[in-house]
């Protein structure tokens, strides 16, 4: 079966698949930069200074300096996942209205179950 798309959305197509690709984009680099954030290990760090902590308030300043560094580093980047997953989510859903989804960055029809006919967008033979 030929999936065709509407040839009235085709400019709108364009742009929100250009739009979801650099999206997409933007959110594999902050889940990269949120794993990063994650897998610091300063509060390890942290953890030993504190235990220095007992004998001087410098040593306490400097852990909660430590914990404070690495927690601020991970909700940053976990907003940021946040805010770009969100947008995600929605050009998500203006392509299922269309009756389209993705699996990755590529573009199919919701009624191809087995993802054999990829659309592309760019192709004016598949808009009639």
């Amino acid at each position: 079966m030929e999936r065709y798309l509407s040839l009235a959305d085709k400019f709108d197509i364009q742009q929100n698949y250009r739009r979801y690709v650099r999206m997409a984009e933007r959110h594999e680099g902050a889940m990269t930069s949120y794993n990063e954030a994650r897998a610091s290990r300063i509060w390890v760090v942290g953890i030993i200074v504190l235990l220095f902590a007992l004998s001087s308030n410098f040593f306490l300043g400097a852990a909660a300096g430590m914990f404070g560094v690495y927690f601020y580093g991970v909700v940053r980047s976990w907003m940021r996942t946040s805010d770009v997953g969100e947008g995600v989510e929605q050009l998500d859903r203006w392509f299922a209205t269309k009756g389209l989804r993705f699996e990755g960055r590529i573009m199919y029809s919701n009624n191809d179950q087995m993802l054999e006919q990829p659309l592309d967008p760019f192709d004016d033979a598949c808009y009639h």
